[in-house]
């Protein structure tokens, strides 16, 4: 059995580690497997909100429901992003390049151009029935990359 610290890791930044980036984790963490795709996935937020209440949006947490997705146990708080965090990473991924490639230059400028970005609303410009499914098409097609990559 491969132990999962081996596995390569993508890691998915959002703002808040709160919404996006960490339904990306759980769908990706759980998906995976079943793809029998040896890669994990973790997550990290590039300015967390102190008003974010508990370890995990009540949007993430009804959509991985609906999926019939486990929560993680033990469930943890949202992690800000440090440098470690990309040096431990295979693969970035930032879920709205408006507003986190800003973030990135601003707070990782070394790291900001290795970033994949993709397109996905928050809140305040989509609601979660628009956004989450978005994220879990992106989740899927990268799970179809890794698969096919040497």
């Amino acid at each position: 059995m491969v132990q999962e610290k081996a596995f390569p890791t993508v890691l998915f930044l959002c703002t808040g580690n709160f919404y996006r980036s960490r339904f990306a984790e759980i769908y990706f963490n759980w998906l995976a497997p079943r793809e029998k795709l040896l890669w994990r996935a973790d997550s990290r937020g590039l300015a967390l909100d102190p008003a974010n209440f508990g370890p995990l949006s009540m949007h993430t947490r009804r959509e991985l429901q609906a999926l019939g997705i486990p929560l993680p146990d033990p469930l943890r708080d949202p992690r800000d992003a440090a440098v470690s965090d990309f040096e431990a990473a295979r693969l970035i991924v930032a879920l709205k390049e408006a507003e986190h490639r800003r973030l990135m230059q601003s707070r990782f400028p070394v790291w900001a151009e290795r970033v994949e970005y993709w397109h996905v609303h928050d809140l305040d410009y989509a609601g979660p029935a628009e956004a989450l499914p978005q994220v879990k098409r992106h989740v899927e097609e990268l799970i179809g990359r890794l698969r096919g990559a040497p």
